[in-house]
């Protein structure tokens, strides 16, 4: 079994046009990029966050993930749930969902504590654009496939990406 690391592009990849990334060149461990791009997060045309400030991650085979800093979020429009996670590369996760929404479906999550190559990411949250309509610079994006992820399909990056039907290997 091969190991991605981000040093060569597979075979199986496609390549990227003018203002395209591969997300085959993105490296692993992940790595943290500055984002000034408009950024927008709404349900049913409530708006939940806007942000010129935040930060993607890039890893390996996924799309990227922007982390939108706390203070661009509405908060009262979400409450936090008891499920978290952890990643061995940021840390423990906490998740968020709709204040209305009595099934408590995650539709955030936040790094209040990430790890110290992470630390950037502290108090910066992230949304699921399957569960609520995100945007960057008025482009909606896509949801990542698989149930677990969360990075942000847009025309900027090109797959194929994890989480697709047969990368379970990856």
């Amino acid at each position: 079994m091969w190991k991605h690391t981000g040093k060569y592009r597979p075979d199986f990849a496609e390549q990227p046009g003018p203002g395209q990334e591969s997300v085959w060149d993105y490296p692993r461990p992940p790595a943290l990029d500055a984002s000034d791009e408009s950024v927008v997060v709404t349900n049913a045309g409530e708006q939940l966050a806007q942000s010129q400030s935040c930060l993607r991650v890039l890893e390996t085979a996924g799309p990227p993930t922007y982390y939108i800093p706390e203070q661009d979020i509405n908060w009262a429009q979400l409450v936090q749930i008891r499920h978290s996670s952890f990643c061995e590369w940021k840390g423990q996760a906490s998740y968020f969902a709709l204040a209305e929404d009595p099934a408590g479906i995650p539709v955030a999550w936040l790094y209040a504590d990430p790890s110290r190559a992470f630390q950037a990411l502290d108090r910066h949250a992230s949304f699921y654009p399957g569960r609520v309509e995100c945007f960057v610079n008025d482009e909606r994006v896509q949801p990542q496939p698989g149930e677990f992820y969360g990075g942000w399909i847009t025309s900027r990056v090109v797959g194929p990406f994890k989480g697709e039907p047969g990368t379970g290997h990856w």
